[in-house]
């Protein structure tokens, strides 16, 4: 068992899906209730890793970070290092690449909630954010709670994105769904049915933990 590999991809996996919460709940609160036209070609921005191959997507994200772009060039001169092929540059992928599992989910959410409540809240002065905070969030626990899981569980079984990227560096970029194809190519099938049971396990655990969530949430009601 490649425990290297596994702390690392959750690692990866907890960092993603805590960045992920605070940029995706404004965004999302934004797409839900603003009135700009042009929104939907935000939301169609987002939405694009869904359909995107993700080595395609993989192959753009590794040239945007590359020293011969303007972001890896200001990153090596704030840092003195690179983001290709580290724990940073897989970070900023995985938050790409799962950028629609954490926003499409409280999108939908936000977009339940009684427009009276939030036209309500916006009568008794209250702000956007304050809106966002104390009215529409309470009303779409079930909404982030599927956002929380589906990120994690995406992120760790992430796969073209990770090694394009991240490569394959042992501690630094390794993660369990690489772990799994360098089984399988050395013919450890052995090794790889362990590794491949737990990321199943890990899944289905996620998957489960969204559901008992949403029913508890449901009978609250």
């Amino acid at each position: 068992m490649d425990w290297q590999a596994i702390g690392l991809s959750l690692r990866l996996s907890l960092a993603t899906t805590a960045i992920l919460l605070v940029v995706a709940v404004p965004l999302a609160g934004w797409l839900a209730f603003s009135q700009r036209r042009w929104t939907v070609v935000v939301e169609a921005i987002v939405a694009l890793p869904l359909v995107l191959p993700p080595t395609v997507l993989g192959y753009y994200v590794l040239t945007a970070m590359g020293t011969s772009s303007p972001v890896g060039r200001w990153w090596q001169s704030l840092t003195g290092s690179t983001l290709p092929f580290t724990f940073t540059g897989l970070l900023v992928a995985s938050v790409l690449y799962s950028l629609p599992f954490a926003v499409q989910p409280l999108l939908a959410s936000f977009a339940s909630v009684d427009s009276r409540l939030v036209e309500a809240s916006t009568v008794l002065g209250r702000t956007r954010i304050d809106t966002l905070r104390r009215v529409v969030l309470p009303l779409s626990r079930a909404g982030l709670a599927a956002a929380v899981v589906l990120t994690f569980a995406h992120t760790v079984g992430e796969f073209g994105v990770v090694l394009m990227v991240g490569g394959n560096i042992p501690g630094e970029t390794r993660t369990v769904s690489i772990s799994i194809y360098d089984s399988v190519q050395a013919f450890d099938l052995a090794s790889a049915d362990r590794m491949a049971l737990l990321l199943l396990l890990l899944s289905l655990g996620a998957v489960g933990a969204s559901f008992f969530a949403s029913a508890r949430l449901a009978l609250r009601r």
